[in-house]
């Protein structure tokens, strides 16, 4: 049985963290899915199509990554690609606390499916896409926090 595995998130933009969570979980299965939510109550600064170009140009290297949008439940779209694993990173105590119940949660809605936690490396560990939406919203440079072919400014 091969061993899928589901990252999910908005990646409004993707961070050199989720860059690194993916690229350490790579040894460990033989296929990830990036896999962008569609949330219509979410409003997202940059297009799906973007996010999406982004995320496949960053791990192009890999033919063990695709990436895929989805609307509903995680848990679903896990069933749907006969993934038995959710990946997540975790970045502190805050993060852990929030993704516990929605890991007990998404075991009790498909038996069986594991979430896997990978703690970010230190250095990644103050990223998060909101924060870098702010400071480009505000004209700061944000190159040091998205992988490097991430040009926000042609996504304006």
């Amino acid at each position: 049985m091969s061993r899928i595995a589901v990252f999910p998130g908005t990646f409004d933009p993707i961070t050199k963290g989720h860059e690194d969570i993916v690229n350490r979980a790579l040894p460990l299965f033989d296929k990830i899915i990036v896999a962008v939510g569609v949330n219509a109550a979410k409003q997202t600064m940059f297009t799906l199509e973007q996010r999406k170009k982004w995320i496949a140009d960053t791990f192009a290297h890999s033919d063990k990554v695709e990436v895929k949008d989805y609307r509903g439940l995680t848990a679903d779209f896990c069933v749907k690609e006969n993934a038995g694993f959710i990946l997540r990173g975790i970045r502190d105590a805050g993060d852990f606390r929030f993704e516990r119940p929605i890991a007990q949660m998404n075991r009790k809605i498909v038996p069986g499916l594991e979430t896997v936690f990978l703690i970010t490396a230190p250095e990644f560990a103050p990223y998060s896409s909101t924060i870098v939406r702010d400071i480009h919203r505000n004209g700061g440079d944000v190159s040091q926090f998205v992988p490097e072919n991430v040009r926000l400014h042609e996504a304006d």
